[in-house]
């Protein structure tokens, strides 16, 4: 059977140029299509950014981009605050062991740095611009039309194209959405004192706002989750209302805060795919779910999609196997789907214990916050837990031991 390529990849951001990488070097042929091409880095801070944990990290280092994001524009957060009220609660990574518990990369680093780990690989080839137009599943192979009518054969396509994936309605896998009824707002702050690799996490009655340290000392980036009508609100001040909305919000913390930047508004919804695969298709990243931002960890299920997704296709290599096969893809799927509902059931369960003000719920949280900061060895498994140091992982998220 004459292809083109042996695996075709739909998106070429952070989960499809994660999962191309692993893939480097293995004499599979490899296409990534990118609808945009890749902007340089060496501008200011970007307004979108990722908390990379741990895992990830490790992964990005086994497929060789990590070298590429260390030399940017990134931060390690050494410690975590989080708070309601008077209740508050204490994460430090020097209590596990470990220089930092994430990494905050913007999201345009993480994305260039793999681009450029791509083209060191004779076996992956680029398709950039260029765009899924339509796709045809047959039992042998994929037939695929681009935006720009050239046509490929393909034994295995990817969707790693978003949540809005044309990879999963083409293949008619079933998608749930459910809209929060948030918008997150994004922006980069000037803090009048340094933010000491600190991130900080206020629960409001309306959403959480995150303060991520950036690699300027006193620059960080916010992610402030909030109902529809206040975000609406919140975006239609002018910077010197807006700072003001913010100050009270977080309070002097990391002294006056001031907007370094201009603000976007992201709207928040919760979807997942009722299969992660079908004849010839797997979906990896915000394709197959997405989750609530609060907890950080929307990318990081997506790294790990694309690390489990290359393991087992790397084996079936091995095997001379089909890699578009039902019983390749199937064990993808269980390995991954469980994981993902899971993390979809925690960041859905936090956004309702902390966004209700309920009487019941309000003294609930504060017993919670007060009871896990007197047990340190809860406080290390969360964090071992959250930074991706504890749990089942995929080879090339394990790190080797020395």
């Amino acid at each position: 059977m004459n292809t083109d390529y042996d695996i075709l990849i739909a998106g070429g951001g952070m989960v499809g140029g994660t999962l191309a990488c692993a893939l480097g070097g293995s004499g599979l042929k490899v296409g990534v299509i990118e609808p945009q091409t890749v902007a340089t880095t060496d501008k200011g801070p970007g307004l979108r950014v990722s908390a990379i944990t741990l895992a990830s990290q490790t992964v990005f280092e086994n497929v060789g981009a990590w070298a590429g994001m260390r030399s940017q524009h990134i931060a390690p957060v050494e410690a975590m605050r989080i708070w309601e009220d008077s209740s508050i609660l204490n994460f430090d990574s020097a209590d596990i062991g470990e220089p930092c518990l994430a990494w905050i990369i913007e999201n345009s680093v993480i994305v260039a740095a793999l681009a450029a780990r791509m083209r060191q690989f004779a076996n992956i080839e680029v398709l950039s611009p260029a765009r899924v137009a339509t796709a045809q599943f047959g039992d042998e192979r994929v037939s695929v039309r681009l935006e720009d009518g050239r046509a490929l054969q393909v034994k295995l396509l990817v969707g790693a194209d978003g949540a809005d994936s044309r990879i999963r309605r083409a293949a008619g896998i079933e998608w749930t959405r459910h809209d929060l009824g948030q918008s997150a707002i994004v922006a980069v702050v000037q803090t009048e004192r340094p933010h000491a690799h600190t991130a900080w996490q206020h629960f409001l009655a309306t959403g959480p706002l995150a303060f991520l340290p950036l690699a300027d000392p006193q620059q960080v980036s916010i992610v402030w989750s909030a109902d529809t009508a206040r975000s609406v609100e919140l975006m239609r001040l002018d910077a010197a209302a807006f700072n003001a909305e913010l100050q009270a919000a977080f309070g002097d913390h990391l002294g006056s805060v001031q907007l370094a930047s201009e603000r976007a508004a992201l709207p928040l919804a919760l979807g997942f795919a009722r299969d992660y695969c079908a004849q010839r298709v797997a979906l990896i990243g915000d394709a197959a779910h997405t989750v609530h931002p609060l907890a950080g960890q929307g990318v990081n299920l997506g790294i790990l999609d694309a690390a489990t997704l290359a393991e087992m296709l790397l084996a079936a290599a091995g095997q001379k196997r089909d890699l578009g096969a039902q019983a390749v893809l199937r064990r993808y799927a269980r390995a991954r789907k469980g994981a993902d509902v899971g993390m979809q059931a925690v960041t859905g369960g936090f956004r309702y214990l902390f966004g209700s003000d309920l009487p019941g719920l309000r003294a609930l949280r504060d017993a919670g916050l007060r009871f896990t900061e007197q047990l340190p060895p809860l406080k290390d498994y969360l964090m071992r837990r959250a930074s991706g140091l504890a749990g089942e992982l995929p080879r090339l998220a394990q790190r080797v031991q020395r």
